[in-house]
């Protein structure tokens, strides 16, 4: 069991940490760290939103190979992305394109799935009511699939993005930088005394967690702007989403 001034002492050498001005300063400052880890995770998220989105609500439009979809999507869920990017930068050191392309990995498959399933659970009665006004093709997929599967949509964005954040600490295991240079840093440092690298790995985990938090609260909030009022209430979580089974 941790004694008390011990603990305290550790408190303090966290806090001196953090409160070191050169810490917030040059390339390899906090705020420089941050945007880099913001640059990886907006750019993933929006690649993969530009991918998995107009393709999975085409498929739930078509209700074409909509199984086949589900499966590629819980293949691509299983494969760990440390071990994918190892992979991609043992073929292409040292670009930043692999950073890129398994945190994109990651982040299709749920909005992908959220796509799919949103569209495909519209209600038929209600599809069918729009069929009888006359509304066919795009117009019943802008006017009445995709606002009804808005709330689906959005939470596998909103997954996506948080899981992203979390993960894209992993561009420092191959070089790159990130908030996940603080805590690889902290690492070659050893943990032999607190005022060594221990200090640098806790800060390093708590701003990515506190990142990944404020991208739930923001998105979460997004979400809710976007939903049609009569449909917040009803809408369906991420963890609530069917698995392949669905049709």
């Amino acid at each position: 069991m941790v004694q008390g001034p011990l603990r305290v002492d550790f408190l303090t050498v966290l806090a001196d940490w953090i409160s070191d001005p050169a810490r917030w300063t040059g390339a390899t400052g906090i705020p420089n760290r941050l945007l880099q880890h913001l640059g990886y995770s907006v750019g993933a998220t929006l690649i993969a939103a530009a991918i998995a989105l107009p393709l999975g609500i085409w498929l739930g439009h078509t209700g074409r190979y909509g199984n086949l979809a589900i499966q590629i999507t819980n293949v691509g869920r299983a494969v760990p992305t440390l071990v994918l990017i190892l992979l991609l930068f043992a073929l292409w050191p040292f670009n930043v394109a692999v950073i890129f392309a398994a945190l994109v990995a990651l982040a299709v498959p749920p909005i992908l799935a959220n796509a799919y399933v949103g569209i495909r659970q519209v209600d038929p009665e209600v599809r069918d009511a729009a069929l009888g006004m006359g509304m066919r093709g795009t117009q019943l997929l802008r006017e009445i699939e995709i606002p009804v599967a808005i709330p689906l949509i959005m939470s596998g964005v909103r997954t996506s993005a948080v899981q992203i954040v979390a993960t894209a600490g992993l561009a420092a295991f191959v070089g790159f930088g990130g908030l996940g240079r603080l805590v690889i840093d902290g690492v070659a440092k050893g943990f032999r005394g607190t005022a060594r690298g221990l200090p640098e790995v806790v800060w390093g985990a708590v701003l990515i967690a506190a990142l990944a938090v404020l991208t739930e609260l923001l998105l979460a909030r997004v979400q809710r702007a976007v939903t049609p009022r009569g449909l917040r209430r009803q809408a369906t979580p991420a963890s609530e989403i069917p698995s392949a089974s669905t049709t």
